[in-house]
């Protein structure tokens, strides 16, 4: 007969082919129409909280890998706390104001910025938003996120609008606001200020000139006269510039009253500069160190006069300690009006604030010389008429970092304008956001350094736009006097008009509808206001999402447990929201702060279209399914930047295989197995599989621990090491004939399924945060009775099999003779081809006293090596000799067998051929007796 219809073999309709392409949008399908992500927060509404806050994604384009990564990370988060026992809701959120929104509508209306009216604009700009809203929640529910996806917070429902007004009008309150001419980062292209978190630092090449500004009579002789010389050639202060187009606003010539400087002579003229830069200017114009007139510190120069190089107008000589011997003459040129240093040593001097420079980045039309120029086309006029005037000494290119919008990717400016400011000062607020870092965990803990020095050296936040598509600066202004209304009391009309319309109303009603009836200035008793016309940074929209969702919605909390984003984000979203928590509620809107790395191509490059390796997820899911791209963001340590290439994702195509295939042998070998009646009790088990459940204990505590330490590389590594460790190559390979050729209700057969049961129960619950889908489609295939519809409504579980350590010194034992004993094998079935495996081999030995006792129990070694047979001392003809690598003086033989193969299970035994059933041995023969009528036997 045919032996094979006696074995138990394995019954699944678990598909050895994952199809995930195919299938994930069937699980997709199944958790919506069962609500499971409802339920799951229904079975632990009155567990602890756990609450991750989202950081919103732009509502601007399809989703990338890096928004992928940051989703993925925070489901998984979600989907581990709950399965640990917490109640953890997620809200995902949007922000929807901002210029790239409406740079990308004027394109598609084909407007320039000002020729519709603002609601119309307003409006194409919401319908935007709402397209991309749409779209990037389909692709981020595509990736198995969970969350509250029919109701997320968005930036511009009008709930949200009003508390973005409140939040700003609580710093306006409590004086930590203020409006004021001056410098700040000025995109010309996008035509709006930007807050330093809106700015990136890229390569840009630039004039590189040094100019000669001459000294008024009077400096001249104040000169001579301190340093008892007579200086008769002409003579220059010299100074150095990349940004020649800001000379037109040049007030004053900054020295540093710390550094000593020369008077030399070159070229028939004297020039001024520090000592400590002669060498350098020397090195730029190839020349031999010049003569020596004077040395002089710079103090009794202080307030005296230049004259302007392009003008008809002085340069005031002034005293700052920002100027630096790193680069250029020791002499800064200070236009006030275009940079924050000179701008701030302006003050000091009372310079005016000047700023030739429209918004557009252009020359006002009547700038002398370069009127109605754009920037580029100023620099070379003001070159040519430098040289002119011979005030240019040299004129080259440099390469160096410099600011670029980090919407449009082009260079930017500093320039001054009427803008709204929080003081980082006022109100102790640097002070106060600083020490609030020591109440946060970081993670990774190099975070808080970055953070801190981030905060340290930050200007004043510029929160003023000048755009329309964003919520506006809510303040009045009295017509008369000037004054801003601070007073809350003023603006609750306002607010209550917000929440029921959102803030489109404050672009079209007039002042009489926005503020309170009979309100009058309470400086001059004015009733004509004016309303501002800016609207508000996106950074503050985002930053205040503590107010508008944390502290709104009544399954969260404020503060949040975390905040989890990109490590860009130190200078973003981290540290707005936390200067707007601060600010106003004295404490930080996070307990936690994650920080991910950035994603890289396999080189560890930045992914750009110029380099052509840009990985779109879309792509990767319908190549391999949105389930490889989880393993790969849970695979890979998310500290360092992220590495992504076609290898990677094939590696971890192989682990992901490793881990489907082991947990489908476990369903296919369970087709038979009812837990409450065939599990057998740990302490009843033998001694192997106790020793597995141990291990899987192990495994159980390290992956928990590694999911509470959000170490999810940690957790993928030990789900694939069980696997391929502990269960393949140990209990699966080993207990493999117990499965198949002892009978369905044998001890030894309930043995391997109950060890089974456990690891799959375990694995299947332990990667289901991360394997979403396959572990959903695992719960689906269970053969025995289950007690929830969905492994999400699972906890953990809190196995804890433990053996004696005695019992564990044996085992380690063990194995490491069965890693010897396995080499041997290998080399007499693969070097030396003296057996097809390890079924045909007889192994003998001689080993170390200490390892006598444990290698006496024959039968044991050769179930546990699967040989055929096992004995003490030399073997009765000469066989291969192995000599233990890690254990020495143990010495392996092995023989080729000379038994007969039963031809039910395969084992070579003695007894085969000489029974009833010549074909079986003695174990088959009695599962067969068992099996059918005994004319069959024979």
């Amino acid at each position: 007969m045919d032996w094979k219809d006696t074995l138990n073999l394995p019954k699944t309709d678990f598909p050895m082919k994952a199809n995930l392409t195919e299938r994930e949008p069937q699980f997709l399908a199944f958790w919506e129409r069962e609500r499971i992500y409802e339920k799951m927060l229904e079975k632990r509404r009155h567990s602890e909280a756990f609450i991750l806050h989202d950081g919103p994604p732009y509502a601007n384009g399809h989703i990338h890998l890096g928004t992928a990564l940051n989703k993925i990370l925070k489901d998984i988060i979600i989907k581990s706390k709950t399965m640990l026992g917490f109640y953890a809701p997620f809200i995902p959120g949007w922000d929807c104001h901002g210029l790239p929104i409406e740079i990308n509508v004027e394109r598609e209306l084909k407007i320039k910025r000002g020729e519709l009216p603002p609601l119309k604009v307003r409006e194409a700009c919401r319908k935007y938003a709402e397209r991309y809203i749409n779209i990037q929640r389909e692709e981020f529910k595509r990736l198995g996120v969970f969350g509250r996806w029919e109701k997320p917070y968005l930036t511009i429902s009008q709930s949200y609008e009003a508390t973005i007004a409140r939040e700003f009008l609580k710093f306006l309150a409590t004086g930590q606001i203020y409006r004021r001419k001056k410098p700040v980062f000025w995109c010309p292209t996008c035509v709006t200020a930007l807050a330093e978190a809106e700015v990136e630092y890229e390569p840009h090449t630039s004039p590189s000139i040094y100019v000669k500004f001459p000294l008024r009579e009077e400096t001249l002789k104040i000169l001579e006269n301190t340093l008892q010389i007579k200086l008769e050639k002409p003579t220059f202060i010299l100074i150095w510039t990349t940004t020649p187009w800001t000379l037109p606003a040049n007030l004053a010539l900054a020295f540093n009253s710390e550094f000593d400087y020369l008077i030399v002579e070159l070229k028939e003229e004297y020039l001024i500069l520090a000592e400590g830069r002669l060498s350098a200017l020397c090195a730029e114009l190839n020349c031999e160190l010049p003569p020596i007139l004077a040395r002089f510190k710079p103090d009794f120069l202080e307030k005296k006069k230049a004259k302007h190089p392009l003008y008809e107008r002085d340069s005031l000589i002034i005293l700052a300690d920002f100027v630096t011997l790193e680069t250029g003459t020791g002499v800064v040129h200070i236009a006030p009006g275009h940079g924050e240093e000179d701008y701030q040593v302006g003050l000091r001097y009372g310079l005016e604030v000047y700023t030739p420079v429209d918004q557009e980045g252009r020359f006002y039309k009547d700038t002398p010389l370069v009127g109605g120029l754009k920037l580029d086309e100023a620099n070379s006029l003001i070159l040519e008429d430098l040289q002119k005037k011979g005030l240019l000494l040299k004129a080259d290119k440099i390469s160096h970092s410099y600011p670029h919008c980090w919407r449009c990717k082009k260079p930017i400016i500093f320039r001054a304008e009427d803008q709204w400011f929080i003081s980082m000062e006022a109100k102790d607020l640097r002070k106060k956001a600083l020490q609030s870092l020591e109440k946060i965990k970081f993670i990774p803990y190099w975070g808080r350094n970055r953070l801190e020095s981030m905060l340290e050296k930050r200007p004043d936040w510029c929160i003023s736009r000048q755009r329309v598509w964003g919520v506006p600066i809510t303040v009045f202004k009295c017509k008369e006097c000037g004054e801003y209304l601070k007073d809350f009391k003023y603006y609750e009309k306002v607010l209550s008009i917000f929440e029921e319309k959102g803030c489109d109303p404050w672009f079209e009603e007039p002042v009489e509808k926005l503020l309170p009836e009979g309100t009058v200035c309470p400086v001059c008793g004015g009733k004509s206001f004016d309303k501002e016309k800016d609207i508000l940074d996106v950074w503050f929209d985002s930053g205040v999402s503590f107010a508008g969702v944390l502290e709104k919605e009544k399954e969260l909390r404020f503060p949040a447990h975390l905040y989890l984003e990109g490590s860009d984000q130190h200078r973003g979203w981290f540290q707005s929201s936390l200067l707007c928590s601060v600010g106003t509620r004295g404490v930080p809107p996070y307990e936690m702060i994650l920080t991910h790395g950035f994603v890289v191509d396999g080189k560890g490059r930045k992914m750009s279209k110029s380099l052509g390796n840009v990985i779109h997820p879309q792509d990767l899911i319908k190549k391999y399914g949105a389930e490889i791209l989880r393993l790969w963001v849970s695979a890979e340590d998310y500290r360092d930047d992220i590495k992504i290439s076609e290898e990677i994702l094939n590696r971890l195509v192989e682990t992901y295989r490793k881990i489907r295939n082991t947990c489908r042998f476990l369903l296919g070998n369970l087709y038979d197995f009812n837990p409450e009646k065939d599990l057998i009790p740990f302490e009843k088990l033998p001694p192997f599989e106790r020793y597995i459940l141990h291990k899987l204990s192990e495994s159980l505590r390290k992956i928990k621990k590694a999911y509470q330490d959000f170490e999810f590389h940690l957790v993928t590594y030990e789900i694939h090491r069980f696997c391929t460790v502990e269960l393949s190559s140990l209990l699966i390979d080993i207990n493999r004939d117990f499965l198949y050729c002892e009978t369905k209700e044998s001890f030894k057969r309930r043995a391997t399924q109950t060890v089974f049961y456990y690891s799959l129960d375990t694995l299947v619950k332990t990667m289901a945060p991360i394997l979403s889908f396959t572990a959903e489609d695992i719960w689906q295939h269970l053969p025995y009775p289950k007690k929830e519809p969905s492994v999400f409504l699972c906890d953990f579980p809190e196995y804890d099999f433990k053996i004696t350590e005695e019992e564990l010194l044996k085992w380690k034992k063990i194995l490491s003779l069965r890693e010897e004993f396995l080499k041997a094998l290998e080399i007499a079935r693969k070097d030396k081809k003296i057996i097809g495996s390890s079924l045909e081999a007889e192994i003998y030995f001689e080993a170390p006293e200490e390892y006598e006792e444990i290698l006496k129990d024959a039968p044991f070694w050769e179930y546990f090596l699967m040989i055929a047979k096992f004995s003490k001392g030399l073997p009765p003809k000469e066989g291969i000799l192995y000599e233990g690598e890690e254990i020495k003086n143990l010495k392996i033989f092995i023989l080729p067998t000379s038994y007969k193969k039963c031809e039910r299970c395969w084992q070579r035994k003695p007894e085969v051929g000489s029974l009833e059933n010549p074909e079986l041995c003695s174990r088959c023969l009695e599962v067969i007796k068992n099996l059918i009528s005994p004319a069959q036997v024979s």
